[in-house]
């Protein structure tokens, strides 16, 4: 039976997507004062993405989120976290010394730097995810490859 005869799992899942979107979100940016971060959040973020392709279907997902775009991202969040440990360097400060940021308060820098470090792995295990969903989603069963 497609998910398309199932009327109330399409409505609870259209209400629930945003929600888990937006926790993922939570998750995030409340990494850095308590339990949660990039990991965490990247994860819950992939999770409410790949509802929304079981559900609505996986052409619909990836009309909403290209593979080229997941690809790229993945790249783009490396590079935040890399940046910023070279960024700290050619402030004058080791590598990831987050201090270096803002030298006048070094409590700012610190903050600075989780948020985006944090920011670069939440992209990249969302992008990392959503990798490996199409790849799976996208293969054909043995019957339906005849």
């Amino acid at each position: 039976m497609r998910m398309r005869d199932k009327p109330i799992l399409r409505l609870v899942s259209k209400a629930f997507v945003p929600f888990i979107l937006l926790f993922a979100l939570y998750t995030q940016f409340h990494g850095d004062f308590g339990p949660g971060g990039g990991f965490q959040a990247g994860v819950i973020f992939a999770a409410g993405l790949v509802l929304y392709g079981l559900i609505w279907g996986l052409d619909a997902l990836q009309e909403l989120l290209p593979p080229e775009w997941v690809e790229v991202g993945a790249a783009i969040g490396v590079l935040v976290y890399g940046g910023t440990g070279v960024l700290t360097m050619f402030l004058g400060g080791n590598f990831l010394e987050y201090a270096a940021l803002s030298p006048h308060h070094a409590a700012h820098g610190q903050h600075y730097g989780l948020l985006l470090i944090e920011g670069g792995v939440g992209i990249t295990v969302t992008c990392a995810m959503m990798v490996i969903f199409y790849k799976f989603a996208g293969r054909a069963l043995p019957e339906e490859r005849a």
